[in-house]
């Protein structure tokens, strides 16, 4: 199975390496890429990187289970748990399918900012192994709905 995952939001892609989380900085939850939204971003539209069913969705963070089995991670910031939803608002529902494209969730990069979190968006295919995600540019900018990276099962 080969997946395409696309670009949630747009902003400066990072590898996972960067993301000031050690979790996913060292992939522990599986390969992928992060973006940065750009500093001036108010609200930011995040969109479904791959179709398949919303497996999970919170205000900071949603899963999506696409039709071969793989599930992908998009995480709105690091410990933005700590909100509690406070600045998100989710456009879907858990077992909902979804489209690339599809707006799953609203938030405001500049406010997670002023809180003193880092707004970076992980973006991890669950499970996979470690530097599994190939992407065509692991840095500098992307645009939302822009392939991100492709990942294989082994």
């Amino acid at each position: 199975m080969r997946l395409a995952v696309y670009a949630p939001l747009s902003g400066a892609l990072a590898t996972l390496g960067k993301v000031p989380d050690p979790v996913f900085a060292a992939q522990m939850l599986g390969s992928g890429l992060a973006v940065e939204p750009a500093d001036n971003a108010g609200p930011v539209d995040v969109a479904a990187p791959v179709a398949g069913q919303i497996a999970t969705v919170r205000p900071h963070a949603f899963v999506i289970r696409t039709a071969g089995g793989a599930a992908v991670l998009v995480h709105l910031g690091i410990d933005t748990v700590r909100l509690n939803g406070e600045g998100f608002r989710t456009h879907v529902t858990e077992g909902e399918q979804v489209e690339v494209g599809r707006n799953v969730v609203t938030f405001d990069p500049g406010a997670v900012r002023a809180r003193g979190l880092s707004a970076i968006c992980p973006v991890v295919v669950l499970d996979s192994p470690p530097g599994s995600a190939q992407a065509p540019a692991a840095t500098g900018p992307v645009r939302a709905g822009a392939l991100m990276f492709s990942w294989a099962a082994s």
